[in-house]
């Protein structure tokens, strides 16, 4: 899975789901699970472990996974209720060209195994026959262009990576945010980060000669002569690709992000490519301006493509065309993906099931289409009520937080304010849908599906540039398991399918909501004002909004978070990166803050009542730490670690011991091992 494109996500797997909630007589409890508390570790020294020992300790994650936790867990029901959904759409015999004729035929024919296997290669030869028949670098910066089609969906295509030449990202403009605008983004290589190229260590040098294998195979597959050599020429231009470009924490800047580029700045800029030749491909040579997100690295891509032979570069691109479409040829593509993937890349020993990967290309083509028949179904007109209310609790207790901020001018708090007050909170489904009656699917061809859809999905996108925004428009859908803050819309998603338990009971005390829902409501709002989100103002434009004072003090608190980061590794040989997870620190450290104000605030001066022998404060926090019962394989952990914006989930939880009111709750004293002086913890919002 790719990084974030600019977009604030509660969870670096934005795990396709479908469903909204457990009913409630279908849990066994409501709140907090006290058997999964391990009460034999002291909450000061390990809190991660106090809230999951127990959990930790029974639980085995199942043979086609690479992690397990709550996220997951609702991944599942949500599959298998898509799958449900799918197959009732299918019995229903509905009529040829509307959305549920869609879902059932791409649904059928992703399933029909026996079709696939007898076409064969045939569905990709064009695609390969016209790369192999590029005769120059110009005709070469063409097929780069038009290359672009494969990535564009705002949550798959990231601003750190994507695996083409360079990916498009459509947005409204960091100058001119009532406008959409494209971003060209660095890209060309296929694992996670540029650290599996670079870093020199036994590990990375034996996934690397995995990886090379796997291309070999891939291009052997393919009926490619010489495949070992191919498959070297392509590794080693992904390794010359990921020394151009820039590392995730170093791309977190947004105003060294803010470079609009004309067409002639990018010839002057970045010789090499042939950028009329590229732009024309990739069918945007009608545009005036773009937003380049890395400069560096494209300056570095653009000589490659000069220096480099184009033979080099056509096997490249056959490469990028077969993997990007494995999932829809016969089943040896499909496999040996899974071979790199899941079990070197991933440690997964096992593929999951083709139904379960059926659905998840369902809703990634059709994922409105679905999300409308769900909403429909499982997302009540009180639920959707319920969760608007708690939302705009947290939302004035975060406003309260403002008011009391010591350090901060009344002019930065004017701006913040009314910052808060402008954020647009979706809750559960968008107010509109896309539309997919242009849409071509057949049941008897799952490449032709795959490949329509993705240009579908381009052009829809391009079709934006330059257009009037819509500030309530949604990037996930209804049954998506996670939740998001787009800063650039000034707004959040919360899909439906996060919205239920374990993260939002409602039979549950308000504590453990809070410290669950609570705490996720809190994060993507608090997202609005990391270290990111405040470069923003409240209209979405890239503006410094703040005093010159306020700037510098909230400078020095994330710079103390960055460096309390810094001390947490996970392996001997493997920190965590404070800079490259502070937005996502800052986002949890200041949701957990105003889900706690917002508990207290509900309680509306009673009395919080005891569960199972603990306060509603212990409820709260525990609650918040089980969010984060994950167990990942190694190979999954040390991927996070190196290429994602957020922490570990086992650091996550552990936020705690920034907050003087967890000190307060478990009685942690002197000497613990979370424990913190009183000035050494970090208060930002």
């Amino acid at each position: 899975m790719k990084t974030r494109s600019f977009l604030y996500t509660l969870v670096i797997t934005l795990l396709p789901a479908f469903a909204f909630a457990i009913q409630p007589d279908e849990t066994e409890h409501h709140g907090i699970d006290v058997a999964h508390i391990d009460r034999s570790v002291r909450p000061g020294d390990d809190f991660f472990e106090y809230t999951n020992g127990m959990w930790l300790k029974s639980t085995e994650i199942p043979a086609d996974r690479g992690v397990i936790g709550p996220f997951n867990t609702l991944f599942d029901l949500a599959t298998e209720r898509t799958a449900n959904l799918i197959d009732g759409v299918a019995k229903s015999s509905p009529a040829a060209g509307t959305e549920q004729r869609k879902i059932a035929d791409l649904y059928h024919a992703f399933m029909d195994e026996t079709g696939i296997e007898a076409k064969g290669m045939s569905p990709l030869k064009p695609q390969l026959d016209a790369i192999a028949a590029v005769k120059d670098k110009k005709q070469l910066a063409f097929a780069l262009g038009q290359s672009l089609r494969n990535d564009v969906d705002p949550l798959n295509n990231a601003v750190f990576q994507t695996p083409n030449l360079f990916g498009l990202w459509v947005a409204p403009n960091f100058n001119d945010p009532d406008h959409y605008i494209g971003y060209l983004l660095q890209g060309g290589i296929t694992l996670p980060d540029r650290e599996y190229y670079l870093q020199d260590n036994a590990q990375m040098k034996e996934i690397r000669a995995k990886y090379q294998a796997h291309v070999e195979n891939m291009m052997k597959l393919a009926g490619f002569s010489d495949p070992a050599a191919r498959a070297a020429r392509v590794v080693e231009l992904e390794r010359r690709i990921a020394e151009k470009q820039l590392s995730l924490a170093d791309s977190e800047d947004i105003h060294k992000a803010n470079n609009p580029w004309t067409p002639a700045d990018f010839s002057a800029k970045a010789p090499g490519l042939d950028w009329k030749e590229f732009f024309r491909g990739a069918g945007l040579e009608k545009h005036p301006q773009f937003i380049v997100y890395q400069p560096a690295a494209f300056t570095g891509e653009s000589a490659l493509v000069a220096s480099v032979p184009l033979e080099t570069w056509k096997d490249w691109l056959a490469y990028h065309a077969i993997e990007a479409y494995s999932f829809a040829l016969p089943k040896a593509f499909a496999d040996e993906r899974f071979n790199f993937f899941g079990k070197t890349l991933s440690g997964t020993p096992q593929q999951q099931p083709r139904w379960r990967r059926a659905v998840n290309v369902v809703n990634g083509e059709l994922g409105d289409a679905v999300g409308k028949i769900y909403a429909q179904r499982y997302f009540s007109p009180e639920a959707k009520s319920e969760a608007e209310a708690m939302v705009e609790n947290i939302k004035r207790a975060f406003d309260h937080r403002i008011d009391a901020l010591t350090w901060m001018a009344p002019q930065t708090k004017a701006e913040a304010k009314n910052k808060l007050a402008k954020l647009y909170v979706g809750i559960g489904y968008p107010e509109t849908w896309e539309d997919y009656s242009g849409l071509e699917i057949k049941p008897d061809d799952a490449y032709g599906n795959a490949f329509r859809g993705d240009l579908f999905e381009y052009r829809r996108h391009v079709a934006r540039l330059g257009g009037k925004i819509d500030r309530r428009e949604w990037c996930m859908t209804p049954q998506t398991v996670n939740a998001v803050n787009l800063p650039l819309q000034n707004a959040l998603n919360f899909p439906a399918a996060i919205l239920q338990p374990p993260f939002y009971d409602p039979k549950a005390p308000a504590a453990a909501n809070y410290g669950a829902i609570g705490s996720v409501i809190g994060h993507e709002i608090s997202h609005t004002f990391d270290s990111e989100g405040a470069a923003f103002d409240a209209d979405g434009r890239v503006r410094n909004w703040w005093t010159p004072e306020d700037l510098a003090h909230f400078k020095n608190q994330t710079q103390r978070l960055v460096a309390q980061y810094n001390t947490y590794k996970p392996f001997p040989d493997l920190a965590i990166n404070g800079r490259q997870t502070l937005g996502e620190n800052i986002a949890d450290l200041g949701g957990i803050a105003a889900a706690l104000d917002g508990y207290h605030a509900s309680l509306a001066g009673k009395e919080a009542p005891v569960q199972d022998g603990f306060t509603g404060d212990q409820q709260f926090f525990i609650a918040f730490g089980q969010n984060w019962a994950q167990k990942m394989r190694e190979q999954i952990y040390r991927q996070r670690v190196l290429a994602d914006g957020h922490a570990p989930d086992p650091y996550r939880a552990c936020e705690v011991r920034n907050l003087d009111q967890w000190y307060a709750s478990f009685d942690v004293k002197r000497g613990e091992k979370l424990y913190l002086d009183p000035q050494d913890r970090i208060e930002i919002w």
